[in-house]
C-alpha cells in the first residue's frame, strides 16, 4: 500500500495539462543543450586517445593549481575588504562626495580586467609615460624605476583583478546593508557594544550570504580570465587548458585539464555550501529597514573616508581611462577607421544576438517554473544555468568538440545518402560563438527575470485562465509587459558581458571574424597596445552606462525603503492623533 501511495503522490505532482508538458519538454531540451559540452569533455577526458596524464601530473598541475589558489586567495581578500569597506561607508555615513561615490564605485566593472592589465603595464613600463615623466624631472630616473612594482607577476595580477572585480562585492554588500534594520545596531549599542563591535558582530554576520554571493562571482570571473594571466605570465589552470590546446596541440590533455578545473570549481562551491549548512539569517521587521539617518562624519575622518572611496575608483577606472585616452589621441590620424568600424560592428552583432537569444531562453525557463512548481523542474533549471560557473576556455573547448562530433555525423549521413561532403558546418562558425555565449550567460538573465516573476501575483494568471486565455497567451500578453524592466536589465547585462568576453570569442570565432576584444588581445600580444587603444576605449565607454545602471537599481530599492518608512511613520502619527481626539 505504501508503494501505491508513493506512486500516486508522484503522479499527482506531474502536470496533466498538455500545454504544461510542452513547457516541461522545453526545459529538458535547454538542459540537454547546456550539458552537452560538459558531457563531451568528460567522455574525451575519461577515454583519452593518448596517455598524457603522467606529463600533466608531473609538469603542469602542481604549479597551475598552486598559482590558481594563490590568485583566488589574493583577489578574494582584496575585493572582500575593498568592496565591504566602501559599501559600509557610503551606506552608513555622510562625508564629502558620498553621493557621487554611490554612482561611481560600481563603474570599474565597465573596464575588463585584461584592458586594465594592458594599461598598467604600459604605464609602469621602462619606456612608459611615468618613467619618461620622471626622467624629465629627476636625473636618476633609472634608480627610481627600480622601486616601481613588477606588474608582470602574481602580485600584479592580484592587484589588477582586484581593482576590476571589487564592484561585485560592493553591489551585493551595499544591497545587504540597505536592507538591514537600524534597530539591530541600536540594540547592540544599548547592550554595551562599541560601534566597531556592532559592525563586526551584527552587521557583517547578517550580510554574510550577500558577501559570499559576491565573492563567488569574483572567484568565477578570476578563474575565467586568460588575458591577465597570459599577459602577466601566471600559469593558472585555465591558462594551462588554453596553452595545452593551442600551444601543444593536445586536445586530450586540454580536456583532462578542463575536467580537473570543473572538479576544482564544484569543490569550491561545495565548500562554501557546507560552511553555512546549519546557519540561517533572518531580519526582523524587514518591511521597514534602517530608520536611523546616516551619520555625518566630521574632522579628519570625513576626508579619510573620501580618500578610501576615491582610491578604488581612481585605480580601477580613472587611470585606465586616462591611459587609453593618452594613447588614442596621438594615433587617431593613423588609425584605420574602416577596420575599427568592422570590429565594432562584429562585436555589436554578436553581443546583441547573444543577448536576445539568452533572454528568450531565460523567459522560457522562468515561465515554466512559474507554471509548474515542482522540485525536479527547479533542479533542471539550476542545471541549465550552471554555465556561468564554467570558465570560457572550458566552455569553448566543450562546444568545439560537440560541434565537431555533430559535423561528423551530418557529413557521414550526407555522404551515404547524397554522396556529398558537407564539411564543417557548425565548428568555427558564428553559431558556435553565440551558443557558447547563451550557455555561459544564461544564469545572469535567468536570475534577473525569475526575481521579477516571483513578484507577480498568482491571481493574475488565474484570472486570465478563467477568461479563456491559455498559459502561453497569458505569458505573452499579460506577464511579459509586467516584467519588461527586468527583461531590459537582463538584455543589458548580457550585452555588456558579451562585449567584454575574450576566451570564447578568441577560440570559437570564424577565421575571418575579428571583434574589439580579439583585436585588443592580438595587438597586445605583439606589444602594440597603443595601436588598439581606441578599441579598448570603445569597450569601456559602451560598458559604463550599464555598470552605473546596476547601482541605480540599488538606489531605487533604497528610495522605496525610505518611502515605506515615511508612510509607516505617517500612519502611526495619524493613528496617535486620532486616538488623542477620541479621548
Amino acid at each position: 500500500m505504501s508503494r501505491i501511495f508513493k506512486s500516486k503522490t508522484v503522479l499527482h505532482h506531474l502536470p496533466r495539462d498538455p500545454e504544461k508538458w510542452t513547457w516541461c519538454l522545453v526545459i529538458i531540451i535547454i538542459c540537454a543543450i547546456a550539458l552537452t559540452p560538459m558531457i563531451t569533455l568528460a567522455i574525451i577526458a575519461i577515454n583519452p586517445s593518448e596517455n598524457v596524464w603522467p606529463h600533466l601530473i608531473a609538469n603542469v598541475l602542481p604549479d597551475a593549481i598552486f598559482k590558481t589558489i594563490v590568485l583566488l586567495s589574493g583577489v578574494g581578500i582584496c575585493t572582500l575588504f575593498t568592496g565591504t569597506l566602501t559599501a559600509w561607508l557610503v551606506t552608513m555615513y555622510r562625508f564629502p562626495g558620498c553621493r557621487v561615490f554611490e554612482w561611481l564605485l560600481p563603474a570599474p566593472l565597465a573596464a575588463p580586467a585584461y584592458i586594465i592589465a594592458y594599461c598598467y603595464v604600459e604605464l609602469f613600463d621602462y619606456a612608459g609615460p611615468l618613467h619618461r615623466g620622471l626622467g624629465m624631472i629627476f636625473s636618476e630616473a633609472d634608480a627610481i624605476q627600480k622601486w616601481f612594482p613588477e606588474m608582470r607577476s602574481v602580485g600584479g595580477a592580484i592587484f589588477v583583478m582586484s581593482v576590476a572585480l571589487y564592484p561585485y562585492i560592493y553591489l551585493t554588500a551595499r544591497a545587504a546593508f540597505l536592507n538591514q534594520s537600524g534597530h539591530l545596531l541600536n540594540v547592540g549599542r544599548t547592550l554595551g557594544c562599541t560601534k566597531r563591535r556592532a559592525i563586526l558582530w551584527i552587521a557583517l554576520p547578517l550580510a554574510r550570504p550577500a558577501l559570499i554571493g559576491g565573492l563567488t562571482l569574483t572567484a568565477m570571473e578570476t578563474i575565467n580570465d586568460i588575458g591577465v594571466a597570459e599577459f602577466f605570465g601566471v600559469q593558472t589552470i585555465t591558462l594551462s587548458v588554453y596553452s595545452t590546446w593551442l600551444g601543444r596541440g593536445s586536445l586530450t590533455g586540454a580536456a583532462q585539464l578542463s575536467l580537473i578545473l570543473l572538479l576544482f570549481i564544484f569543490a569550491l562551491i561545495q565548500i562554501e555550501s557546507l560552511s553555512r549548512q546549519r546557519q540561517r539569517f533572518y531580519q526582523a521587521n524587514s518591511s521597514s529597514p534602517s530608520l536611523t539617518p546616516r551619520e555625518k562624519m566630521t574632522g579628519k575622518n570625513q576626508w579619510i573616508a573620501t580618500g578610501i572611496c576615491s582610491l578604488p575608483i581612481t585605480l580601477g577606472l580613472l587611470i585606465p581611462l586616462a591611459t587609453l585616452a593618452g594613447y588614442t589621441l596621438p594615433h587617431l590620424s593613423s588609425a584605420s577607421f574602416m577596420t575599427y568600424l568592422i570590429h565594432t560592428k562584429n562585436s555589436l552583432l554578436i553581443s546583441s544576438l547573444a543577448a536576445m537569444i539568452t533572454v528568450i531562453t531565460a523567459l522560457l525557463i522562468g515561465n515554466a517554473k512559474h507554471l509548474i512548481r515542482t522540485k525536479w523542474l527547479l533542479n533542471l533549471s539550476c542545471i541549465a544555468s550552471i554555465g556561468y560557473a564554467i570558465p570560457g576556455t572550458v566552455m569553448a573547448l566543450g562546444i568545439l568538440m560537440s560541434m565537431a562530433a555533430l559535423d561528423n555525423i551530418i557529413d557521414s549521413y550526407s555522404r551515404s545518402l547524397l554522396g556529398i561532403s558537407t564539411g564543417l558546418l557548425l565548428s568555427g562558425s558564428l553559431f558556435a560563438v553565440i551558443l557558447a555565449y547563451v550557455i555561459r550567460f544564461l544564469a545572469m538573465a535567468t536570475a534577473s527575470i525569475e526575481a521579477s516573476m516571483k513578484t507577480l501575483s498568482p491571481h493574475i494568471s488565474m484570472a486570465a485562465r478563467t477568461m479563456g486565455h491559455s498559459a502561453s497567451a497569458t505569458f505573452l500578453h499579460i506577464q511579459l509587459p509586467l516584467i519588461h524592466p527586468a527583461i531590459a536589465t537582463a538584455i543589458l547585462l548580457v550585452f555588456v558581458d558579451g562585449m567584454k568576453e575574450l576566451p570564447i570569442t578568441l577560440l570559437l570565432r570564424p577565421f575571418d571574424l575579428e571583434t574589439l576584444a580579439t583585436h585588443i588581445y592580438s595587438y597586445a600580444s605583439m606589444e602594440r597596445f597603443e595601436d588598439t587603444a581606441l578599441s579598448a576605449l570603445t569597450i569601456v565607454l559602451i560598458s559604463l552606462g550599464p555598470a552605473i545602471f546596476l547601482n541605480r537599481v540599488t538606489n531605487w530599492r533604497q528610495f522605496q525603503n525610505k518611502k515605506i518608512t515615511r508612510n509607516s511613520l505617517r500612519q502611526k502619527n495619524l493613528h496617535m492623533r486620532n486616538s488623542g481626539s477620541d479621548l
